[in-house]
Order: structure tokens, then C-alpha cells, then sequence
């Protein structure tokens, strides 16, 4: 689909409600295209993207770029060098999360502030957004006023958040961007209310924090999981875990201030998967070769499920929060 004279989009449906609705790869410039983001490692997107280049692409893939290292973002840079000859580009702070994915040659490790020449004046500035992840990058086409947020902001909801003070400064930089018309975000539909949208996500994670704050003030020491059931009643269950983890990048921050004291939990010294389990799991792995679909659809349906459940696998008793006594 085009987005502008210089983007196009190759939206591969999803049912992942982490990832809303579909997951993105976008096709930027003329004579030098470059992709951002390369999808799964899995057939439905290595055909997608090959599918489209053969029927409406007139230029081969120059270079291919990432926003970050997670899977659903970097899947298939190797399909993309090997198969399309471009020349691959990723967060210099990402190459080593990126693991078996990277290639061993034609990698180009980007950083804060890098401008990539697609040729014909086209320039793409790279923007280090850390936060939903530690190498999160956005790109930015300041002439065509569009911007690839990768996860750092998605086309529907709110996104998963590592550290929230990095989050939050860098959605600030991205709102003081000039020229910004249009948000092409890694999962969903594109944001045309740019400014407006990047504001939401700020007021939404402040309005977060007076939340908590104000669970733990009714309350005694809660958990994260606790906090969370507290304040997301509707979400999706899937969604559980995800949301967990933004709690408790919000109770990290409030720790760092000194708003809140963490009564540390203790861990289980063995997991779930441990004895038997894990050697059934081992035999399951050993089988990789003759079962692997069969695997990364169990894995899959795994995974989702987790998301509804707390992490008792890593806890026997999980570390509470309660204010500090200011007048103390």
C-alpha cells in the first residue's frame, strides 16, 4: 500500500494481540529502497515480502533496517541478505541481543543521529528511542514527515515499556520532532494524528503512576501482578503478563525516587520446568529437526498462554510495594 511518494507498506495480517491487528514492513525511497523491520522468521512473512517485490516493486532492496532486536522485528535479515542482497543495518547497542539472526558479514551498526542517503535527496535520520526496548531506534523521512516507530508506538493501544524514564524522554523527543505529519507504527494501522498521539502516550503513563500510587495508598504492600489486576479489569488475558511488566517499570521508577520501598520476594530455587519437565521438554527439542513446525505452533500457543498467568515459575513469594512514610 502506498503511504506516500516515498513509503509504501506490506501489512501482514495477525492474531497476536501483541501484536494488534498486523505486524508492518515498511519500503522507503526510489533508486536505494531500504526496508524497515523484516517480521518473523516464518514462511507467511518471508513470502510477503518477496511476493510484494516481485509484483509491485520495480527496485531491489538496497538495504534492510530494524527498529529493534526483538524477534518479530529482525526474524528474516538473514533471508534478506542472502536472498536479496541487501546490505543490513541494525542498533549498534542491539548486535549482540540479536544473536543468530545477525549475519556474519554486510552488517552496518547504526547510531543516534546516523542519516541514511536512499539517493535522489531522500534522507532518513535514525532517532535512538530506548525504552520499549534498550536498543529501540525510530526512523525518521523529515521531508515526507512520516516516522517508523517500531514498537515504541503502536497503531492501536499502548506499547510494553523496559525502562520508563528512557520511555518517557523518548517520547518527548519524538513529539518535538518538526515536521511530523505521520506516525508508521510495527503493529497496526498508521497513526495520522502524530502529535496528538505521542502526547496520549505521555499523559496515559503519568496517569498510570498516579494510579498505582493510589492502589498502594488504599492498600497494604501488593504485588505487580496484584497492582495490575487491579487496574487492568478488561484487558485481554493474554495481555497479562505485558501488562505486568509496564507496572513494574512504573514501580521501578517510583523506587528509584524514593516513593516506594521494595519488600524484596524470594525466588524459587527450582522452576516449573525443572526434573521432569525438563527432560521432556529436552526430548522435544531433540525431535527439532522432523517436528519443527509442529514445535513453533505449540510454542506459539505457549507463549499466549503464559501471558494470562502470573510468574510463579520465578517466584515462591513475588517482592510487594508500599509507599514510603514521607513524614518520617
Amino acid at each position: 500500500m502506498q503511504i506516500s511518494p516515498n513509503v509504501r507498506v506490506v501489512e501482514v495480517p495477525e492474531t497476536d494481540p501483541m501484536r494488534p491487528r498486523s505486524t508492518n514492513i515498511y519500503v522507503v525511497g526510489q533508486d536505494q529502497v531500504l526496508t524497515i523491520d523484516s517480521g518473523e522468521a516464518i514462511d507467511k512473512f518471508k513470502w510477503m515480502i518477496r511476493g510484494y517485490l516481485a509484483a509491485v516493486e520495480r527496485s531491489e532492496i538496497a538495504v534492510a533496517g530494524i527498529t529493534h532486536h526483538h524477534f518479530d522485528h529482525s526474524g528474516n535479515l538473514k533471508d534478506l541478505q542472502e536472498n536479496l542482497h541487501a546490505e543490513i543495518l541494525v542498533p549498534a547497542n542491539g548486535a549482540d541481543l540479536l544473536g543468530d539472526r545477525l549475519p556474519v558479514t554486510g552488517v552496518d551498526k547504526l547510531e543516534d543521529g546516523r542519516t541514511i542517503d536512499l539517493g535522489g535527496g531522500l534522507q532518513v535520520q535514525v532517532i535512538a528511542t530506548p525504552g520499549h526496548s534498550v536498543d529501540s531506534i525510530c526512523y525518521y523521512l523529515e521531508d515526507d514527515g512520516v516516522l517508523f516507530t517500531g514498537d515504541t508506538v503502536l497503531g492501536v493501544g499502548t506499547t510494553t515499556v523496559n525502562d520508563l524514564a528512557d520511555y518517557r524522554a523518548s517520547l518527548r523527543r519524538l513529539a518535538a520532532l518538526p515536521n511530523l505529519k505521520l506516525i508508521c507504527p510495527g503493529h497496526g494501522p498508521l497513526v495520522r494524528d502524530a502529535r496528538d498521539r505521542l502526547r496520549t502516550y505521555i499523559t496515559h503513563r503519568d496517569t498510570r503512576e498516579e494510579q498505582i500510587v493510589a492502589v498502594l495508598q488504599n492498600s497494604g504492600p501488593m504485588s505487580s501482578w496484584d497492582i495490575m489486576l487491579r487496574l487492568y479489569t478488561d484487558i485481554d488475558k493474554k495481555l497479562r503478563r505485558a501488562a505486568d511488566g509496564n507496572v513494574r517499570a512504573h514501580l521501578k521508577q517510583l523506587e528509584s525516587e524514593g516513593r516506594i520501598r521494595n519488600l524484596v520476594g524470594k525466588r524459587r530455587t527450582t522452576t516449573l520446568l525443572s526434573g521432569v519437565g525438563e527432560k521432556a521438554l529436552g526430548r522435544t527439542r531433540g525431535e527439532i529437526v522432523r517436528r519443527a513446525k509442529k514445535i513453533e505452533e505449540e510454542d506459539r500457543r505457549r507463549a499466549l498462554a503464559q501471558q494470562e498467568n502470573p510468574p510463579d515459575e520465578e517466584w515462591a513469594e513475588p517482592p510487594r510495594y508500599e509507599l514510603t512514610d514521607i513524614n518520617q
